[in-house]
């Protein structure tokens, strides 16, 4: 940690310091995994759900697939905002986030491993607070780690066929400082924002980086990087104290 990373953020936190992670299993009855992931007052309800068939393009094929839907509810932002399904589309940036969840997570699932089935993985997000899409992706991979594991006690497959852990975390620098987990406020003033995937492993799923109001060199790349993989490491621990070895 440099010396700067102890400045304080408005709600207290080091400059690469989390949001409090709380991950509740089990939180919806029926479906075969499920979480509430809170970080910080950020809170979204993953679930994953089992279909025994698989979309038209790998009929056939012997391969799974694992795809995802995301939603905001019309309150869980400070001014009401209209459903979707009200509206008769879905908007650009719920699209944006919910491929992303998708290919996150297929990128440490071997699909051939799953058999012909579908797992739909459903985000919604019942708060906002900043890092939907990343709190999004870190809580629905425990899903799917539970709903595989569903699909194994009932001997429908014989290990759970996930190569690694997911999780994401946003990293930005507001104010001239590099800092992790951004909440709104800080989002919202934020001279360089982005959303970083990886592996339990340490590679990389998806970076997405962009310049909000101020280009950034190299050495802050390095930097977004760097601090990122630390936060990710620890929601990573957490996941594995959840959810033990992916067999």
């Amino acid at each position: 940690m440099n010396p700067g990373m102890h400045l304080l953020r408005p709600d207290g936190r080091h400059l690469d310091q989390v949001r409090p992670v709380k991950i509740t299993r089990d939180f919806i009855k029926y479906a075969e995994g499920s979480v509430l992931i809170e970080m910080g007052e950020t809170k979204v309800i993953c679930t994953a759900s089992v279909e025994e068939k698989v979309p038209p393009f790998l009929k056939d094929k012997g391969v799974g697939w694992v795809t995802a839907e995301y939603a905001m509810l019309p309150r869980a932002t400070q001014e009401r905002t209209q459903r979707e399904a009200a509206r008769g589309k879905q908007g650009g940036r719920t699209l944006e986030i919910q491929r992303l969840v998708g290919r996150a997570l297929r990128a440490v699932t071997d699909t051939r491993d799953m058999g012909e089935r579908t797992i739909w993985i459903d985000c919604d997000v019942i708060q906002a607070d900043g890092g939907t899409r990343t709190a999004s992706i870190t809580g629905s991979f425990v899903a799917l780690a539970d709903a595989f594991a569903v699909l194994k006690k009932k001997g429908l497959i014989k290990k759970r066929p996930l190569t690694d852990y997911l999780a994401a975390v946003s990293v930005g620098k507001v104010g001239g400082q590099v800092m992790v987990d951004l909440a709104y406020e800080e989002d919202s003033l934020a001279e360089v924002d982005m959303n970083l995937v990886m592996t339990g492993g340490g590679r990389f799923v998806e970076v997405q980086g962009t310049a909000e109001r101020l280009p950034f060199e190299k050495k802050d790349f390095d930097e977004f990087l760097s601090v990122g993989w630390n936060a990710i490491r620890h929601l990573v621990k957490l996941q594995k104290e959840l959810i033990g070895a992916l067999e």
